[in-house]
């Protein structure tokens, strides 16, 4: 017998346990915190995410996680630069590509990028709805990084199509985007080939795009609301500080101060608290497009017709409401819990409405490549509204038109 098979044998006769399993830090550690963490902050949202639940979900101690990175800001900015970054590098043509006819060259950008947005579409959230909450000097940095491929799709664009306006490029490399990126805003699934087709497909009629000529700016139709209505004006003023700084950055006394009131307390005789006024909002949203279908469909007499007259209504009301809207998209993770279910169901059943109608005038869509279709033609109306807001270049023509072009692959009949 052996000197290693007599320990053994004497281990056993003795009763000791067996030996004791050594564990070795896996190699890929960090890609494993950097995916980890990439999915709980685009779930949670940055500020509803710790070290302690990353770790968690890891299956590892915080004390393990903080030696890979010293703080939950620090794997936060590394991930979304990391992002920001390989998007940037995507659109760089090779040195093989240089001579290639336009149209292919801007298909190499499109496809990297499209390739590269669906390999990181957790952490693309991050970079679409959370890099507001990086230090002045990071923010910087992911706003070039956005910059650099915006100038990419528009430098292909301009060698494609030398008629096209300054102002022209900019609406459509900002729709290409979108479209794109769109895919960070649900949780449709399709396999990772024929969602790259689909995406591929959506942008296309995009690059082809005539846009209507530029017209002045279609006067909004604010409604005033009076000092005395306290309800509706706490829930305006609520809406407007969560837009411009986040919904964790706004107290209860901010918006009593935006409303007029003269202390915090008087908010709670109209709401329950800063959640309940978020809460209010989302119904808000939720059901002024869900409550548009019936009517439409009603007063149509064809699919497509009903699916126009949402586009006409949703641009409509996403120009009117455009803080409530960009709310919408960004803060759903801070809802309370007991309304998420509630919302999701509402958003989910709109979709389903606004997919049945698109899979009646393009029966070729699967109900999966409907849907994200869908959503790409909501995100575009959002994006498009944060880069222009309501300057003629983005008037409400052309962002119908735009959803059109994602929707139909063409301008409505």
């Amino acid at each position: 017998m052996s000197v290693d098979n007599r320990r053994t044998a004497r281990k056993a006769s003795s009763g000791d346990s067996a030996p004791r399993e050594i564990r070795r830090r896996p190699k890929n550690r960090r890609a494993q915190i950097a995916a980890a963490s990439a999915a709980a902050f685009g779930a949670l949202g940055y500020h509803g995410v710790s070290m302690e639940d990353i770790a968690s979900g890891l299956g590892i101690s915080s004390a393990a996680l903080y030696r890979h990175y010293p703080s939950k800001y620090a794997l936060f900015r590394e991930e979304l630069l990391r992002v920001g970054l390989a998007m940037t590098e995507s659109v760089e043509l090779p040195e093989e590509a240089a001579g290639l006819p336009p149209e292919q060259r801007l298909r190499h950008v499109l496809d990297a990028l499209i390739a590269v947005t669906i390999e990181n579409r957790p952490t693309i959230t991050l970079v679409r709805w959370e890099g507001r909450y990086l230090e002045p000097d990071d923010l910087a940095t992911l706003n070039d990084q956005q910059l650099a491929v915006l100038g990419a799709l528009g430098n292909q664009l301009a060698e494609l199509r030398p008629e096209l306006t300054e102002d022209d490029i900019r609406v459509l490399r900002t729709s290409l985007l979108s479209t794109i990126t769109s895919i960070a805003d649900h949780h449709a699934t399709l396999p990772a080939k024929s969602l790259a087709r689909l995406l591929s497909s959506a942008c296309w009629p995009i690059v082809g795009a005539e846009l209507p000529a530029e017209q002045p700016a279609e006067p909004l139709q604010v409604v005033e609301i009076p000092d005395s209505f306290k309800h509706e004006l706490l829930l305006r003023k609520a809406v407007e500080l969560f837009h411009e700084r986040g919904y964790p950055n706004v107290s209860v006394e901010d918006i009593a101060t935006a409303a007029g009131l003269s202390a915090a307390s008087a908010v709670y005789r109209f709401y329950r608290g800063k959640s309940d006024l978020l809460a209010a909002a989302f119904r808000r949203a939720a059901e002024r497009v869900s409550g548009a279908v019936g009517p439409a469909v009603a007063s149509a007499a064809t699919p497509e017709g009903a699916l126009t007259t949402l586009i006409e209504q949703y641009v409509a009301g996403s120009f009117a409401e455009r803080a409530l809207t960009y709310v919408y998209f960004t803060e759903f993770q801070h809802v309370p819990a007991e309304e998420r279910t509630v919302l999701r169901n509402i958003q989910r059943l709109s979709v389903e409405e606004w997919a049945r109608l698109l899979r009646e005038v393009r029966p070729e869509l699967s109900p999966a490549e409907a849907r994200f279709l869908i959503h790409a033609a909501f995100a575009l109306v959002v994006d498009l509204g944060r880069a222009f807001d309501n300057q003629p270049m983005a008037a409400q023509a052309r962002v119908r038109l735009l959803m059109q072009l994602v929707l139909f692959g063409r301008p409505a009949a």
